[in-house]
């Protein structure tokens, strides 16, 4: 096999910092991650206090850790492949072709579910992932880190339109950080839509049930807490693979490239940085009254009610703009043919399901109490994430639909909360 003798243009385009970004956030997210799993466990779960709470180097490595990883990938993998669920296709990509995805998300965590359950009637000891959370955060983005480098190398065998248009750039550091091939594949096993919803979706309900049956093990039962925890992101989890079609149409499929930006993210990032909260319980409890659970079990149905409803419209306009459901919601005409909704849940704001996913995001953290700021880093984070994604988004739509688009921003103003931004 020889590398592809038809150079794409370089893209002059840069994010995330360009080449400084691309260069640091592979070092620091990394050290961010074992950083805040360490403050999570320590007494006093301060993100300001010095000097910092570093383990020694003998938690940082376990032989079990690698093993669990590289078990857990490959029993996902192998999920994925069941030839059970249905077959969908992407988007028509720039060659015209469309490829085809296996839609069983749901029958893998369902089978996961299963196989977990098995695994506490036998009395593994689930709780024990708490131990071994710095090695397996560790070995996590050590294949993260291996499997971008593959990513890099193999970009180079890819044929021109298979690159992103965002990810080749010619700069080494920022290719091998967004991306350089939108689509890898193995065969009809593609690397980016695997990684995207599986392992470390899932993961980060395994997680949370191994603080949950550790919590058992220090106090004879779960707290409340970490019940609405669990139950709350189990939701959110199951929700994601129930719609997984829905992915197809996202930035992170249609747009980047797949590099280290996503594939730290899906499997070290989500997992570890996303299972903060129950983290943080085992070893801080924290006491909850019927009345303040049941305003967070209120907050947290309002912010997936307002984001699953939104999703489904925008998705089924996407896939079929004449269905009943949205047939009768106003629409603004763009040069390309398409046509942007200016009514129903997108005439609200510009992203309503980011609104949705914010306030879910805080009735996570709020059944850990107001005492410590660890426990609300995910919705900094993820305020932090989707303004920039936001900004991202709009970006690309302006240089996509132009006029239609400012016609689109003076009918819907606000971009993600009402008459707030």
């Amino acid at each position: 096999m020889k590398p592809n003798k038809h150079k794409a243009s370089h893209s002059a385009e840069r994010e995330f910092g360009g080449a400084l970004g691309a260069t640091c956030i592979p070092v620091f997210l990394p050290l961010t991650v074992l950083y805040l799993l360490s403050v999570c466990r320590s007494p006093a779960a301060s993100v300001l206090q010095w000097p910092p709470p570093l383990p020694p180097a003998t938690h940082l490595w376990d032989p079990w850790a690698a093993v669990l990883i590289a078990g857990w990938i490959a029993l996902q993998s192998f999920l994925y492949l069941l030839p059970i669920g249905k077959v969908s296709e992407g988007l028509v990509l720039r060659d015209g072709s469309r490829l085809k995805y296996p839609i069983n998300g749901f029958h893998a965590l369902s089978i996961t579910a299963v196989l977990l359950i098995i695994c506490i009637l036998l009395g593994m000891p689930l709780g024990h992932l708490f131990e071994l959370i710095l090695p397996l955060a560790i070995c996590a983005i050590g294949v993260s880190y291996l499997l971008s480098m593959y990513l890099y190398i193999r970009s180079f065998w890819a044929h021109q339109h298979a690159l992103s248009l965002g990810g080749n750039t010619g700069n080494p550091l920022y290719d091998f950080f967004m991306g350089r091939e939108l689509n890898p594949r193995i065969g009809n096993f593609d690397l980016k839509y695997f990684c995207e919803l599986r392992p470390g979706l899932i993961g980060w309900v395994v997680i949370n049930l191994g603080m949950l049956m550790k919590e058992v093990e220090l106090r004879d039962s779960p707290s409340l807490a970490m019940l609405l925890i669990n139950g709350f992101q189990l939701l959110y989890v199951t929700d994601a693979l129930w719609n997984e079609e829905a992915v197809l149409t996202t930035m992170d499929i249609v747009h980047d490239g797949f590099g280290f930006m996503l594939a730290f993210g899906d499997l070290a990032w989500v997992p570890f940085t996303y299972s903060l909260q129950a983290m943080f319980l085992v070893v801080h409890p924290q006491s909850l009254s019927t009345l303040g659970a049941v305003g967070i079990v209120l907050l947290n149905g309002i912010g997936y009610y307002i984001f699953r409803r939104s999703n489904s419209q925008k998705n089924q306009f996407r896939r079929d703009p004449k269905h009943k459901s949205v047939a009768h919601l106003e629409t603004i005409a763009t040069a390309t043919g398409k046509r942007l909704l200016v009514s129903g849940w997108w005439g609200f704001v510009r992203h309503p399901n980011y609104l949705g996913d914010l306030l879910m995001a805080l009735a996570w953290s709020l059944p850990c109490g107001i005492s410590h700021i660890l426990p609300y880093f995910y919705v900094i984070y993820f305020t932090i994430l989707l303004i920039h994604r936001e900004a991202r988004d709009e970006k690309q739509c302006r240089a996509k639909y132009g006029v239609a688009w400012d016609t689109y921003c003076r009918r819907v103003p606000y971009r993600i909360i009402p008459y707030v931004y």
